[in-house]
């Protein structure tokens, strides 16, 4: 066979399979109205596009950008440049930075603490494998219905609590919470708290009834009761992916730390705003520009941590 005949075939055995792809008249009509949705959105006379570059904006952004350098070199003061700015940002950290960073540290370790011991909790209770009047094996006795029923109204509605705590952001909480408790740093955790423990107790209890049942269901039939089963099987097993979500909300406790300063905590946000206030914009990069930091230090310590805990198991 030569070559243009096995590439004839090649081509052949994929039209074939082109016209044999199965097709569904609901796919594509969502793509299309998908695509119209998006031509409707982009030539909606309220969004305006053509207005995002226009020369005002243009000159706004060139006027702001060179008011993010640092104010010595905005006045053209010293002749070396990176020593000017260097100093400079010392002075900031030394002044308003470490204190500023650490509040804002502190408070999403205080939340993620928080966050973690009353998910570790949760999750055993939404765990609908776990949350059974006979969880993983099969009694030799039919358990009631009300006993059924009420494992299964627990494991709802602690879901529904769950889903009911993540479906308000942390802003609306740290609102409602400083309203009633008044101004203050444990409004702001405990607001980061009851998002984080919606989404972090969810993601938990989806680990624990994703796991293999067999180690459970061995230990279940020595004997091994609930607390038992969740401190030598459930624990272990689903540790590696519990600190790989444990980690990612609390870098995500770090960076709504950051934002929640804003109502008053003297954190990050709380300088971010105030620099803006006073029209300062290098300050408040130089803030911004440390709060990312702080997101990407969290980012390290959990990819070492789950490293760590890896090689362990």
């Amino acid at each position: 066979m030569t070559d243009s005949e096995r590439i004839s075939g090649r081509a052949e055995a994929v039209h074939r399979l082109h016209a044999a792809r199965p097709r569904s008249r609901f796919a594509r009509w969502s793509g299309i109205a998908f695509v119209g949705l998006v031509a409707v959105a982009w030539t909606s006379p309220a969004l305006r596009p053509g207005d995002f570059l226009s020369p005002r904006r243009l000159a706004n952004l060139r006027r702001f950008l060179g008011e993010l350098v640092p104010y010595p070199l905005q006045q053209g003061e010293g002749e070396n440049a990176a020593r000017v700015a260097v100093a400079w940002s010392l002075d900031m950290l030394g002044d308003k930075g470490w204190s500023a960073a650490g509040t804002s540290l502190a408070l999403s370790v205080a939340a993620i603490v928080l966050v973690g011991a009353l998910a570790a909790v949760c999750m055993l209770v939404a765990a609908r494998t776990l949350a059974t009047p006979e969880p993983y094996v099969e009694s030799p006795r039919t358990p009631s219905r009300l006993r059924q029923r009420a494992w299964r109204a627990l494991a709802a509605g602690t879901r529904a609590v769950l889903v009911f705590l993540r479906s308000i952001p942390e802003y609306i909480w740290a609102f409602l919470l400083l309203a009633i408790l008044g101004p203050g740093v444990w409004p702001l955790v405990l607001a980061l708290a009851l998002h984080n423990l919606g989404i972090l107790g969810k993601l938990d209890a989806e680990v624990v009834e994703n796991l293999d049942p067999a180690p459970m269901a061995a230990l279940r039939g020595l004997g091994a009761g609930r607390l038992q089963i969740a401190t030598a099987a459930i624990l272990p097993l689903s540790l590696p992916r519990l600190l790989l979500f444990f980690f990612y909300r609390w870098e995500t406790c770090v960076r709504e730390a950051t934002v929640l300063g804003m109502l008053g905590v003297v954190s990050l946000g709380y300088w971010i705003v105030d620099s803006r206030a006073r029209n300062h914009y290098d300050e408040m990069f130089f803030f911004v520009l440390l709060g990312a930091a702080l997101v990407l230090l969290g980012d390290l310590l959990s990819a070492v941590a789950r490293t760590l805990v890896r090689r362990a198991s």
